[in-house]
């Protein structure tokens, strides 16, 4: 399951040197090339004169051309640099302004001449004189069908700020992961499991993550196993924990909060996708003649020789094979968690998932997204600086194509802003 996990606002987009680091004055070349850069964002720059090479071994052209064209398609015409804060004399954080709205970048150059650029992160996105009106607009006129909500967490149950189609399920992603950290908290909160337990590394699945690539059996603590779930979308880490603590146990939860049952391990959801029988079987079948149908093709899903190819073209059985639930409903594991343990919220919190110019806004956040393609869901726990906790999640999927991540997170984003100013 492609977990989106380092920078859900964000398209990574190459490697920040190493330089950067504490504010300082920002060098002449710097801010010639923070200049320049508006004509490479609006495409009339040079690219192969702009960026260094081995931004471009990262980056090739025509996959930051696609970049462009994203965030042209949500913001209008790049016109300027707003503002330029320098993080070394060869690093800078910018905000490019558009014609609809603006961007968050990170730059850095070469200290050598030309002073080509070596690094360049989107980091977020936002519109002008914002509101939830105008992002509820944005959210209806998304290709396919997409979801969201804005919930005040308290005594009770979560209680809607804002909402779109908030109580209509839809596929999660990698996002499920929220009902596995969940089950976890509990079971450490009732002494029945301890962060420090230690456990082997079951059976290999696709990244994202690294646990498919470590020797079999490897020993790992289960607080390891839920940082790198939540924080790089593990997809061997998820499955060795929600293996440990038990399918069942975390069935129940997800079925208490509005989640779709049996939960697949993401081995056994790549094996189906990637078997026509099994995924029509599954499609057709009931919640116990799913079970069954784990149970019985078990040792072919542990065997089976997984396909990344699946995943790499059009969306694939994202209507049936996929776990499902609504905004509102992912409020509720959300809500479960503000009220975990600090070890809970700090594995949380590793990857906030979000613009750090709105994460700086907030006293805490934590974030799970998932996707696939087709498939975009974004789930935020936040603190703001006054002391309120909300939960921000929204979704986005269609059955014909991928979707605009960019797009999207950069909606999620304004949502969090709008929650931070509240």
């Amino acid at each position: 399951m492609r977990g989106l996990a380092l920078w859900l606002v964000a398209l990574l987009m190459a490697l920040l040197p190493t330089a950067a680091s504490a504010q300082g004055a920002a060098d002449p070349a710097l801010r010639a090339r923070a200049d320049a850069l508006v004509a490479i964002l609006d495409g009339r720059g040079t690219y192969d004169t702009y960026f260094a090479a081995r931004f471009r071994e990262k980056v090739p052209k025509a996959k930051f051309a696609t970049i462009l064209a994203q965030l042209k398609a949500t913001l209008g015409e790049p016109q300027k640099i707003d503002s330029l804060t320098a993080t070394s004399a060869w690093a800078a954080d910018l905000v490019v302004g558009y014609a609809r709205g603006t961007a968050s970048v990170r730059l850095a150059i070469d200290p050598a001449a030309p002073h080509a650029a070596t690094g360049l992160l989107i980091t977020g996105t936002g519109a002008r004189d914002d509101s939830l009106a105008k992002i509820e607009a944005e959210f209806r006129a998304l290709p396919g069908a997409s979801g969201v909500g804005l919930y005040a967490l308290g005594e009770g149950k979560p209680q809607p700020i804002f909402e779109y189609r908030a109580d209509v399920a839809a596929p999660l992603g990698s996002a499920f992961k929220l009902w596995v950290l969940a089950e976890l908290a509990r079971q450490v909160a009732a002494d029945e499991r301890h962060w420090a337990d230690v456990v082997k590394v079951g059976a290999p699945s696709l990244p994202s993550g690294v646990l498919q690539t470590w020797p079999a059996g490897s020993p790992v603590t289960v607080q390891t196993l839920a940082t790198l779930m939540i924080s790089i979308s593990d997809n061997t880490a998820t499955d060795t924990l929600l293996t440990t603590l038990g399918r069942a146990k975390v069935d129940t939860l997800a079925k208490a909060e509005g989640g779709t049952v049996p939960v697949m391990t993401t081995r056994e959801m790549f094996a189906l996708k990637s078997d026509p029988a099994l995924m029509k079987a599954w499609a057709a079948g009931s919640v116990d003649e799913r079970r069954a149908l784990l149970v019985d093709n078990a040792v072919k899903i542990a065997t089976a020789k997984l396909d990344p190819s699946v995943f790499a073209g059009k969306p694939v059985a994202i209507d049936s094979v996929e776990w499902f639930a609504s905004p509102a409903a992912m409020a509720g594991p959300l809500d479960r968690l503000r009220g975990a343990d600090a070890t809970t919220k700090a594995v949380l919190a590793v990857n906030a998932g979000v613009d750090p110019t709105i994460a700086g806004r907030f006293r805490y956040i934590g974030f799970k997204g998932g996707g696939e393609p087709g498939v975009l869901s974004l789930n935020y726990l936040v603190q703001a600086k006054d002391g309120r906790w909300y939960a921000a999640t929204g979704n986005w999927h269609r059955v014909d194509a991928a979707v605009n991540e960019l797009r999207f997170a950069g909606l999620m984003g304004r949502a969090l802003a709008l929650l931070a100013a509240r």
